[in-house]
């Protein structure tokens, strides 16, 4: 080296040490100055109980926090754990404490630490390409940092080896350059940037990191692989957290050596790796990442994977659904972009294997809430995507809620630790027994990540023979306390392929005067070479044969494993490419075989009772049986006059009315057990027509009767005149018939507008006795339509009015006696009868619809007993009559032995008459007894007076002499009412020969006030 140039360095060094020293010095006289005052404000506040205002740093504020700009003016002491925050102008940044809290002895936090305003100097300084930068004092680039440069082997610094930053925001140096040293005969260094999780939701770095140190080891002893260079591994653990890797992404790519290539574990990282390597012309290589998201060429154009896509799984797990015969499945996952992209990736399969998904839950950390939604909807297969951390809190929710057993069958990921349900963790409260309880039975898809053939591949170690390293590695570690374990071929052969192709893109780049060693985030030429290598990769790996599809996935079979006794035995394997399944048939169950995928529902239709069904059918025949015999005796009876009374056809009616209406009771008892089901409709029309109809008879006959009597014999006095019209049976017959056409119209109406169909209620699934898995759900047939409320409503008013009339015209008519009509009163007790039992059967029956058996039993006893109750009050007391007195008996003789009375009533009222004749016979004696008495003392007093009349008339001459009674002629009258009598006294009883006297025109005879016929009576 010239002598000028060791001078030149040697001056410019002692320059920048005297810098360094006065600047030191200046600093400590400041710092000083500086503490002082706010040592003398200590002492002076250390007993008012705060801390006194301290002035900001030069070129910087405090931010007095809750304190207006007024209060901060007039305030002098802040209280005791007060917080004050310096702020900086422009770009400039505080150096020293930031935030200062008030002590209680008065002082401020850190005083004897300055805290400073500085420039920031430029931060492309701080980083060197194929170099190492060191800054002291660690931190941000201000005033006063220095930097120290150095290359890394085989390359040269070209320019100063350090740097200094100043007041002015600069630094007193250019940036120093590495440049590539041609006479360096070594090798050159590859870095490798690389983020293994080693803990966090999947560990999988503590296997995987091993076993890629053990490839980097192989790679670099090999003589035809990178003769030239040597690849180091720079690596950082991830958490398998995103926000973690996002950090340490920063670090990888703003911290010297550049890295060639990056290698991100776990799908979340990978997938923030993957989009934000493009931006630096980086090639990502994945080893432990199965997200289907990193699938998309266009996010992610520069990822491959040597572990294969998680929707691999979704071919398999179709293919044994199929072989299952299951189409209902469930599922429940973490929130996370690689299940749910796996999860739509399934459901798409799925949907187009004709397999629903009836359930589909997903939780952040806490799957509690899932779980039970599982339970509840009833979930039989589930498939369960979640990280290994977070299966261990779903199956003890599974244990909780007891979501295991025979019943149910669970699909996870078969990368876990092969013990993964007996590690402990804080974060659950179930024991391993538990756990082993509920993860019994499980069904694992796991890609084949460990070659099952004996083949030496690139690395020229057998699958067998890499596992004995890796153990060796680990240093006698349980594999299933290990996580990764099982990725950690897919890692050692990731490396592999990168060593691959980085040595089959030497010779391309030399033919285009490049290198490896000149790779920088600006080169998009050597990513392109190496971006061209890894997609046409194909060797033999410890994992298999490795190769790429189109979006940088591996290719593999899928090894399917079920979890017996506690270990994890393999029961097939399926290749997706060739859609073949290798099927071992050692697949166990807790039950007889495969449960259902669903609670087996099994319908069950609910009929009647045919016990009940059949003895009221008997009741209904013997009622239809009863009806013929009253029917047939009215007919033949139909000439005798008490029938003729009675008005016989309107009683034809009623009976016909009343074997509709039990004929009815058959149809309402007929269901799906007696007929199909389509012609249950007919049935139904049957139904609906015969209790119609049949009530419009039997019971408008009786309602016609009524009205008739009602409109005749409780009229005013003016229109009484029409109770000697003669009646006319067509009025009556009219009247039937109006109501029967109404009927008739409103029925046509109803079903032609909305006619009778079948409709099957469904209750609520009960439960067999005994541990079966099924339900039974019981289904009911009715006969409905559309709007079946509304027509019953029209129906149930229209016939609830006449019910309603016809109970208050038979009031009315209670205690009127015509021989026009002379069962009148038979008839209104039994509207009375028909019009409680419909009133309460109608509702009672709505109320029931569900209960087919006591529906039909209240339907059907109410027609029963009001039928039979009809039948019997109208026609029984006839038949008695006619069998008790005979019907050749003329009208006369019956009249003789009645009193002229026609029925029981009118000889009642006989009986009654005779009582009170006999009553007014004995009054009428004592008022003889009376007169006869009254008439001796006139006889006396006249004689009296007689003797005295010659004196009299001598004094008092002008006094007429006073009437005698004998000569008035109206005292002589009989009381009104008798005939005239006779001037033959023997014409007139005994009793009465000397009684004129004592009726006069205006008197009455007793206390009773007895009408002229009742008078008549007692001389008939």
């Amino acid at each position: 080296m010239p002598l000028s140039t060791s001078f030149g360095e040697a001056s410019a060094s002692y320059l920048a040490a005297e810098r360094c020293y006065r600047g030191m010095a200046q600093s400590l006289f400041l710092l000083i100055l500086s503490i002082l005052p706010f040592l003398t404000v200590a002492i002076h506040n250390s007993t008012t109980g705060g801390c006194a205002i301290i002035r900001p740093p030069r070129d910087g504020g405090i931010r007095y926090r809750g304190l207006t700009q007024e209060q901060i003016r007039s305030v002098q002491i802040l209280p005791v754990d007060y917080e004050i925050e310096y702020i900086c102008r422009g770009n400039r940044v505080i150096v020293g404490p930031k935030v200062r809290k008030c002590l209680p002895n008065g002082t401020w936090t850190d005083m004897t630490l300055r805290s400073r305003c500085l420039l920031l100097c430029p931060r492309v300084w701080t980083s060197l390409e194929n170099g190492q930068v060191a800054a002291w004092p660690p931190g941000p680039p201000v005033e006063g940092t220095m930097l120290q440069y150095s290359c890394l082997t085989g390359f040269v610094l070209v320019g100063r080896n350090s740097t200094v930053c100043t007041k002015l925001g600069k630094w007193d140096s250019p940036k120093p350059v590495c440049h590539y040293d041609r006479h360096y005969s070594g090798k050159k260094k590859l870095y490798i940037g690389a983020l293994f999780p080693m803990s966090g939701g999947w560990p999988g770095g503590q296997a995987c990191l091993p076993s890629a140190q053990m490839a980097l080891e192989l790679v670099n002893k090999r003589t035809d692989i990178l003769p030239d260079y040597e690849l180091e591994l720079i690596y950082y653990d991830s958490m398998c957290d995103p926000g973690e890797a996002t950090k340490l992404l920063y670090d990888l790519l703003y911290t010297e050596p550049i890295k060639i290539v990056l290698m991100p574990g776990c799908s979340s990282v990978s997938t923030l790796v993957a989009e934000a390597a493009r931006m630096w012309n980086l090639i990502v290589l994945s080893y432990g990442s199965s997200s289907p998201a990193l699938s998309n060429r266009q996010r992610f154009p520069t990822f491959f994977r040597t572990h294969p896509s998680a929707t691999l799984h979704n071919p398999t797990r179709v293919q044994l659904f199929q072989k299952w015969k299951w189409t209902k499945i469930a599922t429940i996952q973490q929130t996370t972009e690689v299940f749910t992209s796996t999860l739509d990736d399934l459901e798409q399969r799925v949907k187009e294997a004709g397999i629903e998904i009836s359930v589909r839950q997903s939780f952040l950390t806490d799957p509690a809430v899932a779980v039970k939604n599982l339970k509840r909807q009833d979930a039989r297969i589930i498939v369960g995507l979640f990280y290994e951390t977070e299966a261990r809190k779903v199956f003890c929710e599974v244990f909780k809620e007891k979501l295991y057993g025979k019943k149910y069958v669970w699909f996870l990921i078969g990368w876990y630790a092969d013990n993964w349900f007996k590690i402990k963790d804080p974060a659950i409260n179930c024991t391993v027994e538990n756990m082993t309880e509920a993860v019994e039975g499980h069904v694992t898809t796991e890609i084949v990540m460990l070659n099952p053939e004996t083949v030496r591949g690139a690395s020229n170690l057998t699958s067998q023979e890499f596992l004995a390293q890796l153990m060796s590695r680990l240093g006698g570690k349980n594999p299933e306390e290990t996580g990764g374990f099982q990725e950690a071929p897919l890692a050692y052969d990731a490396v592999w392929a990168l060593a691959l192709a980085l040595n089959k893109t030497v010779e391309p780049l030399k033919a285009k005067g490049r290198r490896l060693e000149d790779f920088n985030y600006n080169n998009r030429d050597i990513t392109a070479e190496i971006y061209r290598a890894l997609n046409t990769s194909s060797f033999e790996g410890v994992s298999g044969h490795v190769v790429f599809d189109a979006q940088g996935s591996r290719m593999a079979w899928t090894l399917i494993e079920q979890l017996q006794g506690g270990s994890y035995k393999k029961i097939g394997y399926y290749d997706s490419t060739k859609g073949n399944l290798s099927w071992y048939g050692n697949d166990k169950w807790i039950g007889p075989g495969p449960p259902a995928d669903q609670t087996m529902v099994i319908e069950e239709f609910r009929f009647l009772s045919q016990k009940l069904f059949i003895s009221v059918s008997v009741f209904a025949g013997l009622g239809i049986l009863l009806g013929i015999v009253c029917l047939t005796f009215n007919i033949y009876n139909s000439n005798v006059r008490y029938i003729q009374n009675s008005q016989p056809y309107l009683n034809n009616m009623t009976a016909v009315g009343c074997m509709m209406a039990l004929a009815a009771v058959f149809p309402l008892g007929i269901d799906g057990h007696h007929v199909h089901r389509s012609q249950f409709p007919v049935v139904c029309q049957f139904r609906l027509w015969l209790l119609g109809l049949g009530f419009s008879l039997a019971y408008g006959s009786m309602f016609t009767k009524i009205w008739w009597v009602h409109t005749v014999f409780t009229k005013k006095d003016e229109k009484k005149e029409k109770r000697k019209q003669h009646l006319e049976p067509w009025k009556l017959y009219a009247t039937v018939g109006v109501l029967l056409a109404i009927d008739i119209l409103s029925l046509m109406i109803w079903q032609i507008v909305d006619p009778l169909h079948i409709t099957v209620e469904k209750f609520t699934k009960e439960a067999p006795k005994g541990d079966l898995d099924v339900l039974i759900q019981p289904l009911l047939e009715h006969c409905s339509s559309e709007k079946m409320n509304t027509w019953l409503g029209v129906v149930y008013g229209y016939k609830g009015l006449l019910l309603l009339l016809g109970i208050f015209l038979a009031y009315e008519t209670k205690s009127v006696s015509t021989e026009k009509i002379n069962d009148h009163r038979a008839v209104g007790m039994a509207i009375y009868n028909v019009a409680v039992l419909c009133m309460i059967t109608a509702p009672v029956t709505m109320i029931l619809s569900s209960q087919q058996d006591a529906s039909f039993a209240f339907a059907s006893l109410a027609i029963v007993f009001s039928v039979y109750i009809t039948l019997v009050v109208l026609f029984i007391p006839k038949m008695r009559r006619l069998i008790t007195r005979g019907e050749w008996q003329s009208e006369q003789q019956d009249t003789m032995k009645t009193g002229s009375s026609t029925n029981n009533n009118d000889e009642e009222k006989s009986r009654q008459l005779e009582r009170e004749n006999r009553e007014l016979q004995k009054i009428i004696q004592e008022k003889e007894e009376r007169v006869s008495e009254l008439r001796t003392q006139l006889a006396e007093r006249q004689a009296l007076r007689s003797r005295r009349r010659p004196s009299t008339q001598n004094q008092n001459h002008s006094t007429p002499p006073p009437p005698t009674s004998q000569n008035d002629p109206k005292s002589l009258l009989p009381p009104p009412g008798y005939p005239i009598p006779s001037s033959d006294n023997h014409s007139l009883p005994p009793s009465f020969s000397n009684s004129s006297n004592l009726y006069q025109p205006d008197s009455k005879i007793s206390r009773n006030h007895c009408h002229t016929s009742r008078l008549q009576l007692l001389y008939k």
